[in-house]
């Protein structure tokens, strides 16, 4: 089925938790530590943020779908059999006969190390020919949850067009999660902070980085203070690196938990539930709010009024392998939270939990842990959480044992 037929009716009926959109790559990853220029060989994987969004929500027992473009060279090929075989509907991937698939080539180093290298052949990929002529609307969105990233917007003036069109309003808009991931590198001076703050203000559920709200937008002062800049979502979930995450939610019994299900106490959140349009819950349809101001100076000037509204979730202690992936990894575990209506700290957990799976693997794509392990593990006590420490492996520890080292 090409991304441009018209989705079937037993889609919908069906039922699709999650649809994510964006590019995947092939990745080529070295077999030892250096410069591009001095490692021999490469060992093949794939990449790409939402892909792994959708292969780790996949993993975790959710019905998720891919919607994507690749070519049809051999590498298409691979990576579409690949994020398939992670139990992710990909029917909806067109493949361009006249564009080739990307392709990117990295060290093994930290991302962030000034010797880590990275060298993609992106430009000009099928997947940057995304736009609402190539990719087939109803298909994306069919989901509960759309899942979308600030690296979409990046690649072309059509995908950034077909971001705009998805986020903005509508009654037929699922619950729109936006993980900012900013990359300096692809916007190049092309105004990306101000196109990222405007698509994450028109989402439901937004991630970012401390660190990434202060080299997009200047933001500084704190979770709160990246509150202040982004209060429209209705969830909001500010990444601290290995010291956890916090979480802003809004609406009745913020801070206490998301979803509705298996979470005692969650804050209800009917159109995940039930597929509502984002319409229901905003009134009409409304854009993003103005930027006003330099970012810093908007958030700043208000964000002692947010600063204590948000739950704040340690991480364990991981014995890191790559960071490459935690990110994505994170997402997938706070959504199948969402989707599951955990409570607000036992999602925060999941995220983390998941982004250890990244964590303790090489590869930007790693399996979650089985549920009954991450559900032990998110009701520890919060002496024991806190003395977690997770290491290569532990999402393959025997359930009859101790799956992790605490002190």
């Amino acid at each position: 089925m090409k991304a441009t037929d018209p989705v079937d009716a037993a889609d919908v009926v069906a039922g699709v938790d999650v649809v994510a959109l964006g590019e995947s790559m092939v990745t080529f990853l070295p077999t030892r530590p250096g410069r591009l220029a001095d490692v021999p060989s490469f060992d093949r994987a794939i990449g790409g943020a939402e892909s792994n969004v959708a292969c780790a929500l996949a993993a975790a027992g959710h019905a998720v779908r891919w919607v994507s473009r690749a070519g049809t060279d051999g590498f298409g090929d691979h990576l579409v059999e690949t994020v398939a075989s992670h139990g992710v509907d990909v029917r909806h991937v067109e493949r361009d006969p006249e564009r080739p698939t990307g392709v990117y080539f990295r060290t093994a180093g930290d991302r962030a190390t000034d010797a880590h290298e990275v060298a993609y052949y992106r430009a000009g990929s099928a997947a940057s020919a995304m736009s609402a002529r190539t990719v087939d609307l109803a298909a994306v969105r069919a989901g509960r949850v759309l899942h979308l990233s600030g690296i979409t917007a990046a690649l072309s003036g059509g995908c950034l067009d077909l971001l705009r069109q998805l986020t903005a309003p509508a009654a037929d808009r699922p619950v729109l999660s936006f993980d900012v991931n900013y990359r300096r590198g692809l916007w190049g001076s092309g105004g990306g902070p101000e196109v990222l703050l405007e698509l994450a203000r028109r989402a439901d559920i937004v991630f970012v980085g401390e660190d990434e709200a202060e080299e997009a937008w200047g933001v500084t002062g704190g979770p709160g203070a990246v509150r202040a800049l982004l209060p429209e979502p209705r969830v909001l979930v500010v990444k601290q690196g290995a010291a956890g995450a916090v979480a802003f939610v809004s609406g009745e019994g913020e801070g206490e938990g998301v979803g509705e299900g298996e979470g005692a106490g969650a804050v209800s959140w009917a159109p995940v539930a039930a597929g509502g349009a984002a319409a229901d819950r905003h009134g009409p349809a409304r854009g993003p709010a103005p930027v006003r101001g330099t970012p810093a100076a908007s958030a700043s000037a208000s964000a002692s009024a947010s600063a204590s509204a948000g739950t704040f979730e340690p991480a364990p202690v991981v014995d890191v392998v790559a960071p490459v992936g935690a990110g994505d990894a994170f997402a997938a575990g706070f959504l199948s939270g969402i989707l599951r209506g955990l409570p607000l700290r036992r999602t925060l957990r999941l995220g983390h939990l998941f982004a250890a799976a990244a964590l303790t693997t090489s590869a930007d794509l790693a399996p979650p842990p089985a549920r009954d392990t991450a559900d032990r593990l998110t009701v520890l006590d919060t002496g024991r959480w806190e003395r977690l420490r997770l290491g290569p492996g532990w999402t393959e520890a025997d359930p009859a044992e101790e799956e992790v080292r605490t002190p």
